[in-house]
């Protein structure tokens, strides 16, 4: 038996389906298993797929040493406005920073534009006099005497949960904990938030915002989590929980249940880490990673091995391609795009005659009508059963049955019989759309980052991936694409890569002709003895490592640009380099320099992680050669149009060196890798799955 010391365990809730993965000390994983999430009370269904793997690995949950928990709940409280009634508290005279926003419409000309619903209504808008101007010195005191006032006034709102956005309160945060203070004293129950510490930033309207989302989840994920330690600790679990971060950090439950806004898309983050990770063993320099899950489908560049990262983004967008109709949220967070086109994501047919999938999604309960639970709507997975991609015995483990007939007859129903196409030609179309609208996000993406898809390597995971990695990465002309090893659970994976980190960004306005080095110095240590305490408390004896950024620009400009900064006390001879390095990197991007122009910079920010484990290049594959599948079975093939018998192979039983020519399924237990006509897929030294289109010169 394998030496069960310093287990861990990754759990990954997602809007379909639980991730489950169990790694021992050397990392090498001895168990995932994927089961239905129970929206209800998620926490069971993550007890159901723990228990599980640990009796798959005969362990016990004394023997865990660390457990690592990420979750789509917090991004779809906020989406699904499931959240607490929240109440504002800002400077008087800035009652209406949520009315104003950007005094701007996102769609210029709509004459029926809806704004963003953005959480609190005028009613629930407070204020408090007192104000620091934007170097921290105070203009006025707190107004002691309004006190009394704003206590009844936010009692009588029946408020839950209260966001404190103050004026200038990154510069100096006094007057914010004040408040608190005075607050708690009359209101002991209330959940307060408040903006110096959720988003230290300038910008009030977008502080403002990130502050709100954060107290209007903060009740509900503060019980869930507490539910979900006492529940773990109740099997025997007595390692300390770590939750995941959009950051693609991790950080303790406390500091989670304080800013449960920095959990918004953790699971996929988690995704984005593996690639990063996978990236680096194979050397792939430039990479898109790609994980379909059941309910959305992400993507993530990846250039030498880092996600690409982003310190805004937008929840809950009313028009869903369109900048400013959604909440903006400012915290450091890996970027990707993410749509509603996951294997629960349903089709339907307009007035118009048009077939629409997503993003509405059939979830958890009842799923697609594939699963036997009742679904009667068509999803994604319906059509991928119907095209014979998805072998029954095989699926989830062979704990879920696929009735084929149930999702042939949603098919004919809501799409065949409206469109008058055969249930194959309904299902292939409803794939189509999907894929086009998975690869054209991927595109319009990629092309605002200034970067080419084209020329990457897709890494796919997720439980539905691996199956349609082919026919996104055709239309994204990508040639090659890597399934690791457990792809249907990676995210979960990725969790057990990552580490122990946290990052601050805190604005403090500073020219580089008058830097202040000796205030700069102290407002970094600062900083760091903050995010120092977050990670030591999750990685007591670790190495850690310091990231220290500047966000600088040209005087009078809108955006700023990153600069890495020496992890070390700045002195004089600093500032020129800084200069040159911002010169530099300013040309790359605008192909030249302002000369002569004042250089500012606004943000600063510390990132303080833990080592990830440690990494060796994939060893090379032995001789190709060219396996025989163990069974056949009628695919649709989608580059023909017609019914084909594709090779079946067992991926378990493929070898480094192992190849095989595309119309193929291989099978594992909890995702089929679907090889298109056009590719062929090849096993690389560590078992990772390599697909590479085949260039046809003669058609």
């Amino acid at each position: 038996m394998h030496n069960h010391a310093g287990l861990r365990l990754a759990v990954d809730i997602g809007g379909t389906f639980t991730d489950t993965v169990l790694m021992d000390g050397q990392s090498n994983i001895l168990a995932t298993t994927k089961t239905p999430t129970t929206p209800d009370n998620p926490t069971a269904g993550a007890l159901t797929g723990a228990t599980r793997v640990l009796d798959n690995a005969n362990a016990s949950f004394s023997q865990v040493s660390g457990l690592i928990h990420g979750t789509t709940l917090a991004t779809n409280a906020l989406i699904e406005r499931r959240g607490a009634p929240v109440a504002t508290i800002t400077t008087d005279g800035f009652r209406d920073i949520l009315e104003i926003g950007y005094e701007r419409r996102y769609s210029q000309y709509d004459i029926n534009l809806v704004k963003p619903d953005l959480l609190v209504p005028r009613a629930r808008a407070f204020t408090i006099g007192g104000r620091m101007d934007a170097r921290g010195n105070e203009l006025t005191p707190l107004d002691v005497i309004g006190m009394d006032d704003l206590v009844r006034q936010i009692a009588d709102s029946d408020a839950q949960a209260v966001a404190v956005c103050l004026m200038h309160s990154y510069a100096n945060p006094k007057h914010e904990l004040a408040l608190r203070d005075q607050l708690l004293r009359a209101l002991p129950d209330l959940a307060i938030s408040l903006s110096h510490e959720v988003s230290p930033e300038a910008r009030e309207f977008d502080r403002l915002c990130t502050t709100i989302a954060n107290a209007y989840i903060q009740p509900q994920m503060a019980g869930y989590l507490a539910e979900f330690q006492f529940r773990f600790a109740a099997e025997g679990l007595t390692c300390p929980i770590l939750m995941m971060t959009a950051g693609g950090g991790m950080t303790t439950l406390e500091t989670a249940a304080r800013l449960p806004i920095r959990l918004v898309e953790s699971g996929p983050a988690g995704g984005a880490i593996l690639a990063a990770r996978i990236a680096a063993e194979t050397g792939a320099r430039a990479v898109t990673s790609f994980d379909m899950g059941g309910t959305t489908a992400k993507l993530c560049l990846i250039d030498a091995f880092r996600p690409q990262t982003a310190r805004r983004f937008e929840i809950a967008r009313v028009a869903r391609f369109i900048k400013g109709s959604g909440m903006p949220v400012r915290i450091p967070v890996i970027e990707m795009i993410e749509i509603g086109a996951g294997g629960g994501s349903i089709a339907r047919v307009d007035r118009l005659g048009r077939l629409q999938v997503g993003p509405e999604s059939a979830g958890a309960q009842p799923g697609p009508a594939a699963f036997g639970n009742g679904g009667r709507a068509a999803t994604v997975t319906d059509a991928d059963v119907v095209q014979g991609l998805i072998e029954p015995g095989r699926f989830a483990e062979g704990r879920l049955t696929i009735d084929t007939a149930a999702a042939e007859q949603a098919i004919t129903v809501e799409i065949g019989s409206a469109l008058d196409l055969a249930p194959d030609l309904a299902a292939c179309g409803l794939s189509e759309i999907v894929d086009e609208s998975m690869a054209a996000a991927g595109r319009m993406h990629a092309v605002e980052s200034g970067k080419e898809l084209a020329t990457r390597v897709m890494i796919a995971f997720g439980g539905n991936g691996p199956l349609h990695a082919t026919r996104v990465a055709r239309r994204c002309q990508v040639d090659q694409i890597v399934i690791p090893k457990d792809p249907g659970v990676g995210s979960a994976v990725g969790f057990l890569y990552a580490p122990v980190s946290f990052e601050i960004v805190r604005s403090r306005y500073a020219t580089l002709d008058q830097p202040d080095l000796d205030g700069l110095n102290a407002f970094f240590d600062e900083m760091t003895a903050e995010a120092l305490t977050v990670v030591r408390a999750g990685a007591p004896e670790a190495e850690l490592s310091i990231r220290k950024q500047a966000f600088m620009r040209y005087h009078g400009q809108g955006h700023e640009i990153e600069i890495t900064l020496p992890d070390r006390a700045l002195g004089p001879a600093d500032i020129e380099t800084l200069r040159r390095d911002f010169e530099s990197e300013y040309s790359r991007l605008f192909s030249r320099a302002v000369p002569g122009m004042s250089i500012e910079i606004l943000n600063w920010s510390v990132e303080i992680s833990s080592p990830a484990p440690a990494l060796s290049r994939v060893p090379d594959a032995a001789q190709k050669r060219t396996v025989r599948p163990c069974g056949h079975r009628r695919i649709l093939c989608d580059v023909s149009g017609h019914w084909y018998d594709a090779g079946i192979y067992n991926r378990s039983g493929l070898e480094p060196g192992d190849c095989l020519r595309g119309p193929a399924l291989i099978t594992e237990p909890q995702t089929t890798t679907f090889v298109s006509a056009d590719f062929q897929a090849s096993v690389d030294g560590r078992g990772n799955l390599w697909l590479n289109r085949i260039q046809e010169d003669a058609e």
